[in-house]
């Protein structure tokens, strides 16, 4: 008769890391969760503005996405204040980010221009394809965020575009023109300035930015025939960002 030999199986000695996520309580769990919650809202607002553009209606659409882009502006700080990646290593906010954002800078407003009838009828559905392809683009490359905290390449402001393109009732023609151009801009290697990150020049961006978000925000409100002097006056913050952009590139390539 044979006997067999058993064993006590020996807990495992657990992984610093997993000890680390054990001492994590459950309140900062909460905490962390609610902020990724908080940054997944925006695609519910991204929804929202699809089916006002479906009605044709372009005011509630744009403020869908003033609500989505105002969620992204902040939800970075309160994720850097639970500390997420610390408390909820295994799930990728970054990804969950850049997924919205596409949807609220380029897929949702090239719909509302699409939609509109801002750019001629027969290159309409083809150029807004362009868009979302030249997006694509500048959103996956490597240094689509520079760690000096900068844009690479037009940084798919489609959003602000859309809206300038209803509120200055240009030519479609010329609409078309601006449109194509943008798109090229992808992908000329300018360092367009991060508004809230971006070091040089921080104490004036901020400020005239705060300025040209209550104008943005005017206009909007008087849609579908905001004042002129409004719309036109807030484009000289637009200048301001380009010229100061091209600047700071220019500058910095001169350095190395």
């Amino acid at each position: 008769m044979t006997t067999l030999d058993t064993k006590v199986a020996e807990p495992s000695e657990a992984s610093p890391v997993d000890e680390g996520l054990a001492r994590i309580s459950t309140t900062r769990r909460l905490a962390a969760w609610s902020v990724h919650l908080f940054t997944a809202s925006g695609a519910v607002f991204c929804l929202l503005a699809l089916d006002a553009t479906y009605a044709s209606d372009w005011q509630l659409a744009l403020f869908w996405l003033v609500i989505a882009v105002a969620v992204d502006a902040v939800d970075g700080t309160f994720a850097r204040m639970a500390r997420v990646k610390d408390v909820i290593p295994t799930f990728d906010g970054t990804t969950l980010d850049n997924m919205i954002d596409f949807f609220s800078y380029v897929i949702v407003p090239a719909m509302i221009i699409h939609r509109s009838g801002v750019l001629p009828a027969d290159a309409s559905f083809a150029t807004v394809c362009a868009i979302c392809l030249a997006s694509a683009f500048q959103f996956c490359q490597g240094d689509a965020k520079t760690p000096d905290h900068y844009f690479t390449g037009f940084p798919s402001y489609w959003n602000i575009t859309a809206m300038y393109l209803l509120a200055m009732k240009l030519s479609p023609a010329i609409n078309l023109a601006i449109v194509i151009t943008l798109m090229l801009l992808v992908f000329v290697p300018v360092k367009y300035i991060y508004v809230n990150r971006t070091r040089p020049f921080r104490r004036i961006t901020l400020p005239l930015t705060v300025v040209w978000s209550l104008m943005g925000l005017a206009i909007l409100w008087q849609l579908p025939d905001p004042h002129p002097w409004l719309v036109w006056v807030s484009l000289l913050y637009v200048v301001y960002y380009a010229v100061m952009s091209f600047s700071l590139t220019l500058q910095m390539r001169r350095q190395r």
